[in-house]
């Protein structure tokens, strides 16, 4: 069983770095995407997903409990944009710095640049307690190519820090910043 997961993640990995690598700019970011939600899904079976469509929807409900925002990438991807509300968390801390500040029964969207590390973090909470978590599927990247908002000090921005030159194409364009720092 391990081995055949070993080969559905393996051939997922490799169909996501092709269909980056080869896919015309326009078709790179939508393409390459859809096959990274294939790959999270895979490898993070017990996360559940939420839509960026249903996402957008909740925090849009003011008659509904809102979801705490976690933003599981870099100080420097951060700085550059999140979504509105977002708490930024350090992934190498302890994890009881972010779980003592929400009430276990609060719903958590957790996200970060497509999906993957915002589903090792969501594992991490649900290990710990946590019973509403869910990973916001195609993270920032999907939310900002949909035209959703994201901020920067308070202000709306245009612009998504791209994590890597090659996850960076899973961005349009135009919401790549001209200058950034490459997440570590």
């Amino acid at each position: 069983m391990k081995l055949r997961r070993y080969w559905i993640v393996a051939t997922s990995a490799l169909m996501v770095m092709k269909s980056v690598l080869t896919a015309r700019a326009e078709e790179t970011a939508e393409e390459g995407l859809v096959h990274m939600k294939q790959l999270v899904r895979t490898v993070f079976p017990t996360v559940p997903q939420l839509s960026t469509t249903n996402l957008s929807q909740w925090l849009a409900n003011t008659n509904r409990i809102q979801p705490v925002l976690l933003d599981v990438r870099t100080v420097p991807e951060f700085m550059v944009s999140h979504l509105r509300g977002a708490w930024q968390v350090d992934t190498d801390g302890p994890i009881t710095d972010v779980l003592n500040k929400i009430p276990t029964n609060r719903p958590v969207v957790v996200y970060c640049s497509v999906g993957y590390r915002s589903s090792e973090y969501a594992t991490k909470m649900m290990k710990e307690g946590f019973t509403n978590v869910l990973n916001l599927e195609g993270s920032i990247f999907q939310w900002a190519n949909e035209g959703r908002p994201v901020f920067a000090g308070g202000k709306p921005t245009k612009v998504v820090h791209p994590y890597n030159n090659t996850f960076g194409k899973l961005l349009k364009p135009e919401l790549r910043p001209e200058k950034w720092e490459e997440a570590k």
